[in-house]
């Protein structure tokens, strides 16, 4: 026996990623539906060997659902989520809509599961921003044992953060590189992204720092403690799939980078490849398709009296969205749903 799953948004990057990884971790299914929009009405996904047609999502009936994993944006989110809500159907959201709201928990599995049982209160649970969720299972532990009180990322973010629109543009635009006779001016990012670095992603705010930098902080608040201080510089680079974080972190008490070093190497969720040497570490592009966040790069901060920097990277499709969402249907599953 297993679960009735919806997948709103099965054709984006995001919603893929969620069919493809509930069919890898052989996720009880009973019965899947793949909702997409009016205009992608009918368009032919993959679910492990099966091959689903997409359904309306603006027709859809959600009443004996359980799960309805959700990757479709806010707009739409606010419109659809109450609905699924209110006939039955855990919503497990990808957009940001509900992160912030306190009657819905936001979770990243390996750092705060026990918070699940607090879906109840609206029948739907947030799942974090992408550069957000790495960043906090590489946290998780060390602060466990060393109390962090700060923190400083800076972030270098791939384009499909930004969705299809973005990966086109990069790929567009390096095309162009070598053709002079074509013009791709930007469109879904402020200037040229090929063979660049952009520090901006999504809206600026009036202290100066943009949304994206602003939800980092947030985020790391309600998910691991509010009494965190967080600073974050966001930036889009031209890697298609994979972000990379700069993270130093200031403790409480004294943590040296070999027991930090055995602490992640322990901790779930995490993979270290720290050699201290040319190769030693890894890079986005070797993260792609893999479900574990990467730490790199362990080290003493001289800077502070308690510092560790380090290096992290991870599949921001998958850890970043579609497998942490899919992480949360597993926790959902075993503490509180009964299969049907």
């Amino acid at each position: 026996m297993g679960y009735k799953v919806v997948v709103a948004g099965a054709t984006g990057n995001v919603g893929r990623e969620m069919l493809n990884i509930l069919a890898e971790r052989e996720f009880p299914v009973d019965e899947i539906a793949a909702l997409a929009s009016r205009r992608s009405l009918g368009t032919e996904v993959s679910f492990g060997d099966k091959t689903l047609k997409t359904k309306d999502l603006d027709t859809f009936d959600f009443t004996g659902w359980d799960i309805a994993l959700f990757a479709v944006g806010s707009e739409a989110t606010k419109i659809y989520a109450p609905k699924a809500a209110a006939a039955g159907c855990v919503v497990i959201d990808n957009s940001s809509l509900y992160r912030y709201d306190p009657d819905v928990p936001l979770i990243v599995p390996e750092v705060n599961a026990d918070a699940v049982v607090g879906y109840t209160k609206k029948n739907i649970i947030a799942n974090p921003n992408c550069s957000t969720a790495q960043m906090v299972v590489a946290l998780k532990p060390l602060h466990d044992r060393a109390k962090i009180t700060r923190v400083v990322v800076s972030t270098y973010q791939s384009v499909s953060g930004a969705g299809k629109e973005g990966m086109d543009e990069l790929w567009n635009q390096t095309k162009a590189v070598y053709n002079p006779t074509d013009d791709v001016p930007p469109a879904k990012f402020s200037k040229q992204i090929a063979f660049n670095v952009i520090p901006h992603i999504d809206v600026f705010l009036d202290d100066g720092y943009t949304k994206e930098e602003w939800k980092m902080v947030a985020e790391t608040k309600k998910i691991l403690d509010p009494k965190i201080k967080v600073t974050a510089t966001c930036v889009r680079v031209p890697v298609f799939v994979g972000h990379s974080e700069a993270i130093n972190v200031e403790f409480a008490d004294n943590l040296d980078w070999e027991e930090a070093t055995d602490i992640l190497r322990e901790a779930p969720g995490i993979l270290v490849v720290d050699k201290r040497e040319a190769g030693g570490y890894i890079t986005p592009i070797e993260c792609v398709g893999e479900y574990a966040t990467y730490v790199s790069r362990i080290r003493q901060d001289p800077t502070v009296d308690n510092g560790i920097a380090m290096w992290v990277v991870s599949d921001n499709l998958r850890k970043g969205a579609a497998l942490n969402a899919v992480q949360i249907a597993e926790v959902l599953g075993q503490r509180c749903l009964k299969k049907g």
